[in-house]
């Protein structure tokens, strides 16, 4: 009886563990797939994640460009520089300014007094001690040093930084920092024979362009 089995067909026992050797292989290959698939969904969440910095570090990198490409742009528009001119009066005040800003003359000294100028991109608003223009210029029959005083308490305040300029061979002072709570900026004080020139900057934004002007002030003396 047992020679016809084995020639007839498997045994009970050979059955039963070619059947438990492919259940064991149908679990390994399920492993197998299950670990493919989370390999496969682990990469594609690495690269979206790899993707999304590389997107903003480009545009990260690309407005970094145009802002740069942008203010380059703005500092080009601002030459050839202009020329102001004084009158001849008040010492003949000269000094180079952006094309780009407007010049308005609120008292031009025509019947003596005081001589105000200001100076701003675009246009000028309407004039208030309290708005912020690129420059202002003023030149007084104040005796220098009175008009010098009046921003001692400031400086005493540490409000303002006070120093010495020389410009044109003369002498003259700089005030630094906070002139009042609308007012941030810089400006020089000159005596023009029996008059004083003052020029500010009424914002930090400007602290470039009035570096480079408050270089280029002549006068006569």
């Amino acid at each position: 009886m047992t020679q016809f089995g084995d020639a007839y067909g498997s045994s009970p026992a050979k059955k039963s563990g070619q059947l438990l050797f492919k259940v064991v292989l149908i679990a390994i290959s399920v492993i197998f797939l299950a670990l493919a698939i989370l390999a496969f969904v682990g990469y594609l969440d690495q690269k979206t994640n790899v993707d999304n910095k590389i997107n903003v570090a480009v545009a990260a990198a690309k407005k970094a460009q145009a802002d740069t490409d942008e203010t380059k742009f703005a500092e080009r528009e601002k030459e050839p520089n202009r020329e102001f001119v004084g009158p001849d009066d008040y010492g003949r005040v000269t000094f180079n300014y952006p094309k780009t800003w407007s010049m308005y003359v609120a008292k031009d000294a025509s019947a003596g007094g005081v001589f105000e100028a200001y100076l701003n991109p675009i246009s000028i608003s309407l004039l208030s001690s309290t708005q912020q223009y690129a420059l202002r210029v003023t030149i007084e029959q104040t005796d220098y040093d009175k008009v010098v005083s009046k921003y001692a308490s400031l400086v005493k305040k540490s409000d303002l930084k006070l120093s010495t300029i020389t410009v044109n061979d003369t002498s003259g002072v700089r005030h630094d920092g906070s002139f009042s709570k609308d007012i941030h900026g810089s400006q020089v004080i000159f005596k023009i024979r029996d008059k004083t020139l003052t020029i500010r900057t009424d914002a930090n934004t400007f602290k470039a362009d009035f570096d480079a002007l408050v270089s280029t002030i002549r006068f006569n003396q």
